[in-house]
């Protein structure tokens, strides 16, 4: 047999926010590298699982992969706290523990890992491989889907469907009570969850935080319709209408994205009357049964990992570019941020359905709205 045959040990762990599809990949994987005559452990709650001594892992077979397809959220569990190079202790200082991860990794006997993460996650595993000469394959997942050099990541397609679901729902009771329904999605600094539930919910406004908007804007366009109800749907990343971000405290001194929803909606009612509704959707869109193309899209995306550690082509992650797997270096995905682009073909099929985006060329498009309508007032 060729040298890529020989018996190999892999890790498999789960990095940052968790999402639909990740254990669709972890399923892929296994039954992957059982192609190969390999064992696969599953390492508990990502990095700190190889912190942990003896290290915490999962054993797994084609067998105990029978329900995972439909699974939500991941079974090996994930963190997205606590940077391995500054780690927190309980008495408030912060150490440097890689190198237990690195330990960890071969106290385990790993040929090679498997980290399935967004950009962040993937920088931090970068940095312990080439520092512990680790060998690495990414594999992406995000709901934002704004990891660089990939068209999708896991998770993304069922948070749209999710938040499309919303919106369809809301359109009824906008409708039946004559207000405003606001809907607020994720995005930490992408609008893409928002941008592409928009168009498939067929939201009257649209706002982006790639995309500047003024709120007379909105104004205008929700007093143009040609109904007595709107339906908006806002990333939370979008700032106010003087640039500042939205973010919630809590009892614990931490700050989180949300409130954009709110803000907007004081505005609205204040400048034209309408009565107003928000709908803040959350964590709803991570969780759940996958979407079959984030079953699809996890299943190849594990498949092309153990190939390509039968390859042996490490520090590379894979991605899907042009309807087909790829692989790209770890280094290129995560120093290009995939937001929005402003001329995005969906960003142009919005503008061309007559959604507003909130900035000035809402009503040069939207020729239909009647700029001294008054439905609201």
């Amino acid at each position: 047999m060729g040298q890529h045959w020989d018996r190999k040990k892999i890790g498999l762990l789960t990095s940052g926010g968790d999402c639909a599809g990740l254990n669709a990949a972890l399923r892929a994987v296994v039954h992957r590298a059982n192609g190969y005559g390999w064992e696969v452990v599953g390492i508990s709650r990502a990095t700190q699982g190889l912190m942990a001594r003896p290290p915490e892992y999962v054993e797994f077979d084609v067998s105990s992969t029978h329900n995972l397809l439909l699974a939500g959220g991941t079974v090996l569990g994930t963190t997205n706290k606590g940077n391995p190079f500054d780690f927190p202790l309980s008495d408030g200082s912060t150490c440097d523990r890689s190198q237990d991860i690195i330990d960890g990794y071969h106290l385990l006997g790993l040929d090679a890992l498997i980290g399935i993460g967004g950009d962040g996650s993937m920088a931090i595993l970068r940095r312990l491989a080439q520092q512990g000469g680790l060998n690495l394959v990414g594999i992406p997942k995000t709901i934002d889907n704004d990891l660089g050099c990939t068209e999708r990541s896991i998770g993304f397609d069922t948070a749209v469907n999710i938040a499309t679901e919303a919106l369809d729902r809301l359109h009824f009771t906008a409708a039946s009570h004559s207000r405003v329904m606001i809907l607020e999605v994720m995005g930490r600094d992408a609008g893409h969850i928002a941008l592409n539930a928009g168009i498939a919910g067929g939201a009257d406004i649209v706002l982006l935080p790639e995309i500047p908007y003024t709120i007379d804007n909105i104004c205008q366009t929700i007093k143009g319709l040609k109904r007595n109800f709107a339906t908006i749907i806002v990333a939370e990343a979008v700032c106010t209408e003087a640039g500042e971000k939205v973010v919630q405290t809590n009892r614990l001194g931490q700050c989180r994205l949300g409130g954009i929803g709110e803000y907007l909606a004081e505005q609205i009612t204040e400048n034209i009357g309408a009565e107003t509704r928000v709908t803040v959707l959350g964590h709803v869109q991570r969780g759940g049964t996958p979407s079959p193309l984030d079953r699809v899209l996890a299943t190849a995306f594990g498949v092309e990992a153990v190939d390509l550690i039968a390859a042996e082509k490490y520090d590379h992650m894979v991605s899907w570019q042009n309807r087909q797997v790829v692989h790209v270096p770890i280094t290129e995905a995560i120093a290009e941020y995939r937001a929005v682009n402003p001329q995005d073909t969906l960003v142009k099929t919005a503008r061309g359905m007559g959604i507003c985006l909130g900035d000035t060329n809402c009503h040069a498009v939207n020729t239909h709205i009647r700029r001294d309508a008054t439905v609201f007032a």
